[in-house]
């Protein structure tokens, strides 16, 4: 509960004093804004909830966002558009699981293989591209852009629909299925969890397929938005979703956790970006806000742990 009240308590207080600070901050206008510059991240954090409560880490999730994006807009080109969001999906699959099973066969902490995975999929994203940038011919252009449309829901985009879908289902399958207990029960002792007769291997590999497929869906919402991908899309954008997660409360240590969480640390480091624009501030000092606060989010799970909230 201690965890639940911190969260909520301080992504309350960044609203109230934005509110507070701007006369723009509660415009529906901006409200639309803030939803949609939380969708790729809040899509990635998605998936890399499921893979820190599991006691794993995906560092090649932006890898694999590039690589799923390029992928849509080379067969969009080849195919049409359903074809293009069906390969970056069935890509970002793909990657995950073998970044999955990579993982568990090698027996090598999963911070360090992500970390080289990723370097693999940047080059083969370079490989695929040449360097050079991608775009899906004019005819499909506005067809392949339709996740940035706004909608007739307020102007909200199809993008940020998508996010609230992937948020809900990821939810439901953490907290409401066998697989999820199951995520829980290997994140908290793989060792025990093993002895229950829970195949451990084969939930590690399943958190990172779904972080594959949250990464794909993440590298359609940026490319739709830009009508073009490139070998260096979603560079570094891992780390910021978890950043997102811990800083909502999910236990770095693994175990704890929920989907509702990390949607909470999105929200505040979003609100934390827009402040800054709202309010004119030099964008300079942001990431020392931000390392600050995830500083902060590691030691107080340090020591709820120890005190056994």
């Amino acid at each position: 509960m201690t965890r639940d009240h911190g969260i909520l308590a301080a992504a309350a207080g960044l609203v109230v004093l934005l509110w507070l600070a701007t006369d723009t901050f509660l415009t529906p206008g901006n409200l639309v804004n803030l939803l949609d510059q939380a969708v790729v991240v809040g899509l990635l954090a998605c998936g890399m909830t499921l893979c820190v409560i599991c006691g794993v880490f995906d560092l090649s999730a932006g890898a694999v966002l590039a690589v799923s994006a390029i992928v849509a807009v080379v067969v969009t080109e080849r195919a049409g558009v359903p074809a293009g969001y069906a390969a970056a999906v069935a890509t970002g699959a793909l990657l995950g699981t073998v970044n999955g099973v990579i993982v568990v066969l090698s027996r090598v902490h999963s911070f360090i293989v992500t970390l080289a995975l990723g370097l693999v999929h940047r080059g083969l994203a370079l490989v695929i591209t040449g360097g050079a940038i991608v775009y899906p011919g004019p005819s499909r252009l506005a067809a392949f852009q339709s996740l940035s449309w706004p909608t007739v829901l307020g102007g909200v985009t199809a993008a940020s629909l998508l996010l609230v879908a992937v948020a809900v289902v990821t939810s439901v399958l953490l907290s409401g299925t066998t697989f999820g207990r199951r995520v829980y029960a290997v994140g908290g002792n793989p060792a025990a969890a093993w002895l229950s007769g829970i195949g451990v291997r084969s939930v590690r590999v399943g958190v990172f397929a779904i972080s594959g497929v949250c990464a794909a869906l993440a590298g359609l919402v940026l490319a739709a938005r830009g009508g073009s991908a490139q070998s260096d899309l979603g560079t570094l954008l891992e780390l910021t979703a978890i950043a997102a997660v811990v800083i909502g409360g999910t236990s770095i240590l693994g175990g704890q956790g929920a989907v509702w969480r990390g949607m909470v640390g999105v929200l505040i480091l979003t609100l934390i970006g827009n402040g800054f624009n709202l309010l004119g501030w030099n964008t300079t000092y942001r990431p020392i806000v931000e390392g600050l606060l995830i500083l902060g989010a590691v030691t107080l799970d340090q020591r709820l742990r120890h005190r056994g909230v």
